[in-house]
């Protein structure tokens, strides 16, 4: 088994499309109306439109309604991404970078639809 994806089903693939084009520097590749991944090295991130979900799932994800999922993006320095973040107000810090007890750095956002994104890096060793 492979993992491959986590997609988001949104009511604005727009917004979330510029949001994490934003955030990860990397472009959307567009699939189908209303269907786009941002291929980042390990993992996609997925982005359809409820719409879709509605013809073909029968309505099963409901957007904007998850609180118990957390997306996390590792790089390289999270003091840089805080900086390009706040200067384009690009998202909402919900937790400035923090040491945490097993010792990453990590800064959470909340991106347009209401979902944490967890910036991270580990501990140089």
């Amino acid at each position: 088994m492979k993992f491959a994806s986590i997609r988001v089903v949104t009511a604005d693939v727009q917004a979330l499309k510029g949001f994490y084009a934003a955030l990860t520097g990397v472009e959307p590749t567009d699939l189908a109306p209303g269907f786009s991944e941002i291929r980042l090295e390990g993992c996609t991130l997925a982005i359809s439109s409820e719409d879709i979900i509605n013809k073909v799932n029968g309505g099963a994800i409901v957007p904007r309604s998850n609180r118990s999922l957390m997306l996390e993006l590792e790089v390289d320095d999270v003091q840089a991404i805080q900086t390009r973040v706040t200067d384009s107000a690009l998202a909402e810090i919900v937790q400035p970078p923090t040491v945490m007890p097993w010792g990453n750095t990590s800064m959470l956002l909340r991106d347009p639809d209401g979902a944490i994104v967890n910036i991270f890096s580990r501990p140089k060793r």
